[in-house]
Order: structure tokens, then sequence, then C-alpha cells
């Protein structure tokens, strides 16, 4: 317009200096109606264009950060709307879609510098500031026995274990029910079924006024010779038996609370502490039961505390699962508590996802997030949908897998797969699934 401006102006002077007043004025109504035709047209071309962006567009409220950074991540247009479905300011919009955007990007990196415990199908796991050393855990994805002592009264034995010897009560400790032990002692988790040849185990740990606090998967009091151990301590854990496998952790691996975990192959069993593995054993006898044992040292001067404890049965590798059923749910993801935030011990895990996609390159999936009936169903909906925002985000962004290949959709509680009256069904029940598209 500014040219057409300049272009007339021009032209008005050339013909007022000649003196030819009529013939300025036919030759400007002239130019000034083509000029008007030609912003006309742009103009309507552009509300054309607008309007098929409208129509086009993905409507997400104002705090839907999952909506905005799918849509986006899609290349689809975005109407932001606030709460009541009215739309935004241009510059709220472009904030919010930022936001969203930036949130999702920090939340495909793994979480080096968060805080506190995860809310997926696992304990707490490491500690998210911890650097993981030969981290190649992936929990069991069918659990046999879960127990976070929600459901014991405080001060009580917990009701789903027995006591071998000793004095144990369930307390609050670090805001969280936690089974507190303040003499040396050993209980056992009664089993509702023989461990599988394939198992892991979890739980967090804080050992009492004694060096360490052991596992045993078949009953110390009358286990054949020659069946091995899980040992750990604040500072160093490992395999003892016939055959021995321990180490020190890192300085910076050290907490007050180690998270355990024991992943199991028929005869090889690795172990670690705190994200550190710790022993690496192809042939260890650990024996199955239908038990697990679990021995502390400790004073009323300085308790042993046990909490979070999990166990599962490993499944088929995840190519197999998906191909035979067309869904596969994974435990592995783990997420800080009521963020989409992803921890970085859920590593194993996402690698073996993009392993797969990049093996099959015909693959494509959908990511669903499902949460346990814990809190208001609207919360979980909108948070199983932004933790299934975050694993596509990583995938795409750590792992380099084409965004097209990818859906994500959020249930909340919608589709328990046990029921939500027992530990071991709330786990279940907190996990993302893949499905074939």
């Amino acid at each position: 317009m500014r040219h057409i401006t300049r272009v007339l102006a021009l032209v008005c002077a050339a013909l007022v200096g000649a003196s030819a007043p009529a013939a300025a004025q036919g030759i400007l109504s002239k130019l000034g109606s083509k000029a008007k035709q030609r912003v006309d047209a742009t103009a309507n071309q552009a509300m054309d264009s607008a309007l098929s962006r409208a129509a086009n567009a993905v409507v997400c409220a104002i705090t839907d950060n999952a909506c905005m950074a799918k849509a986006k991540a899609t290349g689809k247009p975005i109407k932001v709307t606030d709460a009541s479905g009215k739309p935004v300011s241009s510059a709220d919009s472009a904030a919010a879609i930022s936001a969203a955007v930036a949130q999702a990007a920090q939340a495909a990196q793994p979480a080096l510098d968060s805080a506190g415990n995860n809310d997926a199908a696992s304990p707490a796991g490491p500690p998210a500031n911890t650097v993981l050393v030969n981290y190649d855990f992936v929990p069991g994805d069918r659990v046999i026995y879960a127990e976070d002592f929600s459901s014991d009264n405080i001060g009580d034995f917990p009701k789903r274990m027995e006591l071998v010897q000793g004095n144990f009560e369930v307390a609050k400790w670090n805001g969280a029910p936690f089974l507190r032990a303040t003499t040396p002692g050993r209980v056992m988790i009664p089993l509702p079924e023989v461990l599988p040849p394939q198992f892991t185990f979890e739980m967090d740990f804080t050992c009492g006024s004694g060096w360490d606090g052991g596992i045993e998967f078949a009953d110390p009091d009358h286990e054949p010779a020659g069946v091995s151990t899980i040992q750990m301590s604040p500072g160093s854990g490992g395999v003892a038996g016939p055959i021995k496998s321990q180490m020190s952790l890192p300085v910076d691996a050290v907490r007050p609370v180690t998270h355990v975990a024991v992943m199991v192959d028929n005869l090889y069993v690795k172990a670690y502490l705190n994200g550190v593995r710790v022993a690496n054993v192809p042939k260890a006898t650990l024996g199955r039961t239908k038990g697990i044992w679990l021995t502390v040292t400790a004073s009323a001067e300085s308790p042993a505390y046990i909490g979070n404890i999990r166990v599962a049965e490993g499944g088929k590798p995840l190519y197999d699962a998906l191909a035979a059923s067309g869904h596969v749910a994974t435990h592995g993801i783990l997420f800080d508590v009521g963020s989409n935030r992803i921890r970085p011990e859920s590593a194993p895990t996402l690698k073996t996802i993009s392993d797969m996609l990049t093996a099959h390159q015909e693959l494509k999936l959908t990511i669903e997030g499902h949460t346990d009936n814990v809190g208001s169903a609207p919360s979980n909906l909108t948070l199983s949908e932004q933790r299934a925002a975050a694993v596509k985000a990583y995938l795409v962004t750590t792992d380099h897998i084409d965004a097209a290949r990818l859906a994500t959709k959020g249930f909340g509680s919608t589709k328990p797969v046990a029921p939500n009256t027992t530990p071991e069904g709330r786990q279940d029940n907190r996990r993302v699934e893949l499905v074939k598209m």
C-alpha cells in the first residue's frame, strides 16, 4: 500500500506541474480504482486464509498444555480459549503456546535435577539427581506383590507381612508410611505364588545401627547350602553367596534412603543401589519360593526403614507382546509426583521402545497414559494426557523418532486393568500403554 501511495503522489505532482487538473483527476480515479481492487483482493485472500486456518484449528483451553504442545508438534493451527470457551487475546495465546512447547521439550529430557518421589507404577526409584551407572533395570510388567503401608494403622505391624523376629511397626517418616525396625530383626513377605524364572524386586531402604541389610528369596533358616543373598548398605551392596559380586557406590550416589532394585532372569542376577549397578552375576542361585525375607540391623536410637516394595514378573520382549495382542503395558516410565516430568531411571524402558520403533519402521503407536483412581477424575485425566505427550516428546526429541508415527491419548482412571482396592491393582493401573495403530 505504501508503494501504491508513493506512485499516486508522484503522478499527482507531475500532473499538477503540467497544469492539467482534469486529466489528473481521470488518471487518479483509474489508479485509485485499480489500487482499491488490489487491496480488496489481498484482504479477501488473507480473510479466506484466516478462515481456513480457523476452521482447521485445534481448540485448546489455555490451561491445557498437552493439547497445545501436541497440536504444535503436528503443525496444526491452535485456537486458545479461556475456561468458558471464549478466545483469548493473541498475546495471551502466543504466550500460552510458547510455554506449553517449552514444557514439553523440558519433559522430554531426563529429570536429572528434580526432586521428590515418582507417581508411577514402581517404588520411588533412584534419587533424581543421581548419576546412573550401567543402569539397565527394566521393572517387570505383572505385579505379584506391592506394599506401601498406606492401608496399615500407624503403630501396627503390617497386615500383609509376617514377623520372624524383632520389633517392627508402621511409622510415618518423611511424610510417608514406612515399616520401621527398632531392633535387629527379620520379616517375611508372603507371596501369592512361587517366584517365576524372570522377576524384579524393588524397595526403598534405610539402614539402622548396623552396617547392612539383606534380601533372601529362600527361607534363610532352612535354605540349602549355596543360596545367594542380596546385600545392601548405605554405601555398597551386591550379591553374596558362592559367587560374590559387590561394589561401593560413588560418593554422589550415597543417599539417606537407598533404592534397591534386583533384576533376575533365571540364574542371571543384576542388583542396583540408587541407580548404580553393584552386581552382575550370570550364574547366581537365589532360590524360588512363595516368600521373600528381609533382614535389618537397627536400634531404638537408629531405626531401619523399609518402604515402597514391588515384586513383578518379567514379561515377553516388548515387540513380541505388542505383536501378540496389539498393545502392551510398560511400568518402567516413571514421573515426578503429580507431574509429566520423566525421571532418569525411565531411560532403559524408553530406549527399548525407541529401539523397537527403529527396528520396525512400519510400526506406528498410540501412547496411552493411565492412572489409578487416587485423586480427582479430571486431574487424573489431564495428568495422563500430559504424561503420554511427554513420552512422545522424549522419543521425538531425544531418539529422533518421526512424530507422525506416534499419537497420544490420556484415559485417566477410566480403564483400570485391576481393582483399585489393593496396592497391586493400583500399581497395575498406573501405566503407559503402547497400542498399534
